[in-house]
């Protein structure tokens, strides 16, 4: 039974909780040298979240601190948990992945979700509509096309075009479908 938990591979979500008597500055800061712990541990990935508007959450830009994470460990493999692709243009997301990958090659994970914020407020401040989550499939289709170099508006998403950075589909319903 060792040998299985041995060769188990650990991951751990961070969402950046800001401490009763803290700040959000302080729970980032946290997430970071969380994931140096983590990594002294052996586990083998860090996730941080994309969370609008929830109090007590300090995480809402997740390729930001993807970086900052990547900057600060060696090993451990860094994801988002993930970047909510309706809240942002493709081709922004792609870029910002293929920057992380290129700064930090073969440690990047991709997680991207189609929430679009939980109240109307968060959505009215991104610019965005409950309905906005409905072309989850062809954001995503268009996202890794730029990866590829398929887009048809003969503009290249540089530095991702030609990058291997995994995608992780984070969903459940019918978001679950197009993850399969």
């Amino acid at each position: 039974m060792s040998s299985v938990i041995a060769s188990t591979r650990f991951s751990i979500l961070d969402r950046s909780r800001i401490r009763e008597g803290f700040g959000g500055p302080q729970a980032l800061r946290d997430t970071v040298r969380l994931a140096q712990e983590v990594e002294g541990l052996g586990y083998h990935r860090i996730w941080v979240a994309e969370h609008h508007g929830v109090p007590g959450v300090a995480g809402s830009a997740p390729t930001v601190l993807a970086a900052a994470i990547a900057a600060a460990t060696h090993t451990i493999r860094v994801g988002t948990g993930g970047v909510m692709l309706p809240n942002h243009q493709p081709l922004v997301v792609a870029e910002q992945f293929g920057v992380l990958e290129s700064l930090f090659p073969g440690r990047i994970d991709m997680g991207l979700g189609r929430s679009v914020g939980f109240t109307n407020g968060v959505r009215r401040a991104l610019g965005r509509d409950r309905d906005d989550a409905d072309d989850f499939a062809g954001q995503l289709a268009e996202l890794l096309g730029w990866f590829e170099g398929t887009s048809p508006t003969r503009v290249h998403a540089r530095p991702a075009e030609g990058l291997r950075v995994p995608p992780y589909v984070l969903a459940t319903g019918e978001g679950a479908a197009i993850a399969a």
